[in-house]
């Protein structure tokens, strides 16, 4: 049994879950000016943060895929741009010598407000009217600021989600040496 809760593909299946509970059900309700928290963005950053980018990109991929069932939007729209999103998130840290908390932060906050940039760019292309408006901008800022502010309490559960244990956390990543 312990074996099988060591393993990142279901310890990011039951975080995936929790965190869809929690976003369809108590963040739907606590909405800032009709703007819902998006706690499943910060799960797929604080993914690619942890994890580096493949790794950013397949959870962000798979909660993005797992917001898609529950929302009525094109399925794959939110796992594509979360995927992205993730993949990003995991690159841009990647670039970074040192990883302090609040680098976590400005990454939260630079890859919410890219996310929710491109989710309405993404489905006017898709075929989808009417979400592309100027209202974006708010909705950017406070999903952004939110993120921001949720990311650095993400990055550690999403450690313990893709298993990346502290060794390997601190050690310099393989590039280096290629």
């Amino acid at each position: 049994m312990i074996e099988l809760i060591n393993r990142p593909t279901v310890r990011l299946t039951l975080i995936g879950l929790l965190a869809l509970v929690v976003q369809t059900t108590l963040l739907a309700d606590l909405e800032f000016d009709g703007i819902a928290l998006q706690i499943m963005l910060a799960l797929s950053i604080g993914a690619g943060i942890s994890g580096g980018s493949e790794r950013g990109a397949m959870a962000g991929f798979i909660f993005g895929l797992m917001f898609d069932l529950v929302l009525s939007s094109p399925l794959g729209l939110t796992a594509l741009v979360y995927g992205l999103v993730g993949f990003l998130a995991g690159y841009v840290n990647s670039l970074a010598v040192a990883n302090p908390w609040w680098l976590n932060a400005l990454i939260g906050l630079g890859g919410s407000a890219a996310a929710t940039f491109t989710y309405p760019v993404v489905a006017t292309w898709v075929g989808v009217d009417g979400w592309l408006t100027t209202r974006v901008i708010e909705v950017a800022a406070v999903v952004a600021v939110a993120n921001a502010l949720l990311v650095p309490v993400v990055v550690p559960v999403m450690r313990w989600g893709l298993v990346i244990k502290r060794r390997a956390r601190l050690a310099p990543p393989p590039e280096i040496f290629a």
